[in-house]
């Protein structure tokens, strides 16, 4: 069965369509990319799949059943997990704490604690840290982390609920190349090995050719275009119609659009 299946989302802002139609679907495992010129309507499709806003029209399911009306916190435990381009953590905490304290609200041990909260899943809190290659940092409170690390947190934060689908926005904002690389190689790794699959928002060229299965172009609130990054590359209207730039589908290595 498909694991995330999108049908026919529609929104609008007063007179501004910002999503017209939008039908796509995600596999277990598979890395989906979302791509667009500004005002496209990727943020808000995305918003829409992540519970953050409510379709006009259209409906969303995981694993065959409907969350189109259900809140952020419930897809969360129904196996939806999120990153943000900005990173979402607190700094004043460890790493661990942190993916400590995602734990603590999956297991809906938020209220009435009579054990500590450092002390609640620190062993799981370090395996999940472990999985991103941030084990050695996990009493390293996040202020003091380089942002890509901190960014690696978060993926572990996300893992925390066991998703089944992992919603990424623009997740490698910020980073320097070789940190961006090597984030979105990891989430590869762990979305094939855990059948994970994987829904992202990306500006940065190389990190959506170099590992994305499928895109999505869309392009005022619609999609003019789905393939493999091979098959976007060499579409006319994706050429004529991202950024307003061909060149912008073919710039070298390491450079991405603004």
């Amino acid at each position: 069965m498909t694991l995330l299946a999108v049908n026919g989302l529609h929104k609008s802002f007063g007179s501004v369509v910002a999503a017209r139609d939008v039908t796509f679907t995600v596999e277990r495992g598979e890395m989906l990319a979302i791509i667009g010129p500004n005002g496209a309507g990727k943020s808000t499709v995305f918003n829409m799949v992540g519970g953050q806003l409510k379709p006009d029209r259209g409906q969303v399911l995981l694993d065959g059943q409907d969350i189109t009306h259900t809140l952020p916190q419930k897809r969360f435990r129904r196996g939806v997990g999120r990153t943000f381009q900005v990173a979402q953590t607190f700094l004043s905490m460890s790493a661990a704490e942190n993916v400590q304290m995602a734990l603590i609200s999956c297991t809906r041990q938020s209220t009435g604690l009579w054990i500590p909260a450092r002390e609640r899943h620190r062993e799981k809190a370090v395996e999940l840290l472990s999985r991103v290659g941030m084990a050695e940092a996990a009493d390293v409170h996040c202020s003091a982390l380089a942002y890509g690390d901190v960014k690696r947190v978060e993926l572990a934060i996300a893992l925390a609920g066991q998703p089944k689908l992992l919603l990424m926005d623009e997740p490698t904002a910020g980073m320097a190349s070789r940190e961006r690389a090597a984030l979105m190689g990891l989430t590869v790794s762990i979305a094939e090995s855990q059948g994970i699959g994987v829904l992202f928002t990306e500006h940065d060229m190389d990190v959506v050719f170099g590992h994305a299965a499928r895109v999505l172009v869309l392009l005022r609130g619609q999609i003019i275009a789905a393939g493999t990054p091979d098959e976007i590359r060499q579409d006319e209207q994706v050429r004529r119609a991202y950024l307003g730039d061909e060149r912008a589908l073919d710039r070298p290595k390491g450079m991405s659009p603004a």
